[in-house]
């Protein structure tokens, strides 16, 4: 029975960790998201998986894997990531999390998990939302109170995005996937404890090449904004305020209305930590509406 909302925070690490993917800490081993069945006369889901590599300060430190499946304005996605070599040896770093909703212009998820583990402790988080306000929520172990931090009202949970669904940008305005509008945003982020924003600006368009993807990508800069539940005298949340070197790569899946992260980079009081595709797989969504898609696809397969 998932249980109503307390005032316990989850932490800094749910939130940034996965969701918007502006810091990486131990998430895990493989998922899938999972296509509905094809109706009679409806278009095939597309549906999308990103493997990436994790690089802190220049050195390798694990892989992460985003799954997704969009039909029409529905969409199921799967985060999951783990710790590799002597990191995921001390640490044994991993965790998994899925968020499944509605998009527009923006997403509307309806359902959010996340469960992480190390060595020698988990956690796990569950939230159901309902037009983008939280309704409920669970936190496994229950958390300890701490006096020093920002309550989170129930304004805090009104009108927020889970950090799954903060990895899924629509096109905006004209829905041109490369209309550098769609880098324009804030993602007003909750975790299922912390409250923050994620602020992206538009830098420039570069041409990248991956296995699977060749094509133009969005760079936007991005910048962390503490709202609630955090701890604002802690060196750790003053660093994140201030930090103006971190920014994503959205590039658009074919045939969608969608942007997905092909990388993701954040500086850290340890070094930069580097989130980027090494894989780029993709099928159906070929007679999804609108044609940023599908001029997208055109020059990732020319290689323009």
């Amino acid at each position: 029975m998932i249980k109503p909302v307390t005032r316990r925070p989850v932490g800094r690490a749910l939130g940034r960790a996965l969701g918007s993917v502006l810091a990486v800490a131990a998430l895990a081993g493989p998922a899938e998201a999972r296509s509905r069945a094809k109706r009679p006369g409806a278009s095939a889901p597309a549906t999308v998986a990103v493997d990436y590599g994790i690089n802190l300060a220049g050195l390798p430190i694990g892989t992460a894997r985003l799954a997704g499946s969009f039909e029409r304005d529905r969409y199921v996605m799967d985060v999951s990531a783990v710790l590799t070599g002597l990191v995921g040896a001390i640490t044994g770093g991993k965790g998994s999390a899925r968020a499944s909703g509605t998009f527009a212009a923006a997403p509307q998820p309806g359902a959010f998990a996340i469960a992480t583990h190390t060595a020698s402790s988990g956690i796990a988080v569950r939230m159901a939302l309902a037009h983008g306000t939280v309704v409920q929520a669970e936190i496994t172990p229950p958390l300890i109170d701490m006096q020093d931090r920002v309550p989170v009202t129930a304004a805090n949970r009104r009108g927020i995005i889970d950090p799954v669904s903060a990895l899924l940008m629509p096109t905006q305005g004209r829905g041109e996937a490369l209309d550098p509008e769609n880098c324009n945003r804030t993602l007003p982020v909750f975790d299922g404890a912390t409250r923050f924003n994620v602020v992206l600006s538009y830098a420039e368009t570069r041409p990248v090449q991956k296995p699977g993807y060749a094509g133009p990508v969005l760079v936007c800069t991005a910048r962390y904004q503490a709202v609630a539940g955090h701890r604002p005298d802690r060196p750790g949340v003053k660093f994140m305020e201030e930090n103006r070197e971190m920014s994503v790569w959205l590039a658009p899946v074919a045939g969608t209305r969608i942007l997905l992260p092909l990388r993701i980079s954040v500086l850290t009081t340890i070094g930069t930590n580097i989130i980027e595709a090494t894989r780029w797989t993709q099928s159906g969504g070929a007679d999804a509406t609108g044609t940023a898609g599908a001029s997208v696809a055109q020059a990732s397969l020319t290689g323009q």
